[in-house]
């Protein structure tokens, strides 16, 4: 395996949440966001350190600052320059509200920003304003998407999936392309924070719109993932089979393919006060940064390594002929059942000789 991306090692994917503070009120919020900063979020010399330890995971990693709204930092420039000076690849997912002006942006893109990521979860103002809880929010976003292209930064779209904005899908797909986005991240809802009080779409549903994301994918000029679905991996496996692919991507095949990451294995999280979690969505912590090292936290304790053990999985997933090209969702299991290694409750597929008999859909 490539040292680089073996995800035993490292993350591919590394969040760190610079601060809970935000002016929105999105309906959806994993952090519940407030609009003051916490007295206790790291500070620049902190960031600066966990940077440092980010960069031991590997030459050009990737490093995304998120929130809250990382915009309320005022140090949020110097950090994306020290980042990049460190050789990572640091990217940015701000909320779309008037502070992101065209000047930041641009600021952001001279210190090295590699990639922008903002939110839509309507395809017009109306639908996105509601969920997002403030008036003026499309506009804004829509204002910094624009900027953004403007200053040479690549766009990423990012879009909830749940009953309030299912419909909207195809309309927030126009969106995307006319944004000139070079890919869309569908986040499938995990009942945490705000988003308790959302409701999933079903199972049946999830795979539905799965199987429309892998066709569109096959259609437009921006590419598409998905977060906190990992199904969806099997969802494509499953249509290429359909069109005559004998590999599925099932069992001895999954283990040789395997890709994609899930909480815990090739993601991590740091909290705005230094905990260590495989995913922001699965805030069950495997240490802190001021007191613990990251890359020992991701390497060798014992919640991330059981979480890379698919072997380790039970329920459905465990039974899953897929479980190692897929997984399922740590962080909805552990959000509905309270064990991150419980099946994933969004999915509706059943094992190859699974006796359902054996636990209830969710084991």
């Amino acid at each position: 395996m490539n040292r680089d991306l073996d995800t035993s090692r490292r993350p591919l994917v590394l969040i760190w949440e610079v601060t809970q503070a935000c002016e929105l009120a999105c309906e959806h919020c994993r952090a519940d966001a407030q609009s003051m900063r916490h007295p206790d979020e790291l500070t620049t010399d902190e960031g600066k350190a966990l940077l440092d330890s980010a960069r031991e995971f590997a030459e050009n990693q990737l490093v995304v600052l998120s929130g809250g709204d990382p915009c309320k930092r005022s140090d949020l420039t110097e950090l994306v320059r020290y980042g990049s000076e460190q050789g990572l690849s640091v990217s940015l997912t701000p909320s779309g509200t008037d502070e992101l002006t065209a000047d930041v942006l641009e600021d952001l893109s001279e210190a090295g920003l590699r990639r922008i990521a903002l939110s839509l979860d309507g395809g017009d103002a109306e639908s996105h304003d509601a969920f997002r809880g403030e008036t003026g929010s499309f506009a804004a976003t829509v204002d910094a998407a624009e900027a953004a292209r403007d200053a040479g930064l690549p766009l990423q779209i990012n879009t909830t999936v749940c009953a309030e904005t299912v419909e909207q899908l195809p309309t927030i797909r126009d969106r995307v392309r006319e944004l000139g986005a070079v890919l869309w991240s569908v986040f499938f809802l995990v009942p945490v924070g705000r988003g308790q009080l959302l409701d999933s779409i079903d199972p049946e549903r999830a795979d539905r719109v799965m199987d429309w994301l892998a066709e569109t994918a096959d259609e437009e000029p921006f590419g598409i993932k998905t977060t906190e679905a990992p199904h969806y991996r099997r969802v494509k496996l499953q249509r290429r089979a359909a069109d005559g692919d004998a590999d599925d991507g099932s069992a001895d095949a999954g283990r040789q393919r395997r890709g994609g990451i899930v909480a815990g294995d090739g993601f991590a999280f740091v909290s705005h006060t230094g905990d260590v979690y495989p995913s922001g969505f699965l805030p069950e912590s495997a240490g802190n940064v001021r007191e613990d090292d990251l890359v020992d936290c991701y390497r060798n304790s014992d919640l991330f390594t059981a979480l890379r053990d698919r072997d380790r999985l039970s329920g459905k997933c465990g039974a899953c002929e897929f479980r190692h090209v897929c997984g399922g969702s740590r962080s909805r299991a552990y959000a509905t059942t309270g064990d991150p290694l419980a099946s994933d409750p969004l999915c509706p597929h059943v094992p190859d000789g699974y006796d359902a008999g054996e636990g209830a859909a969710g084991d």
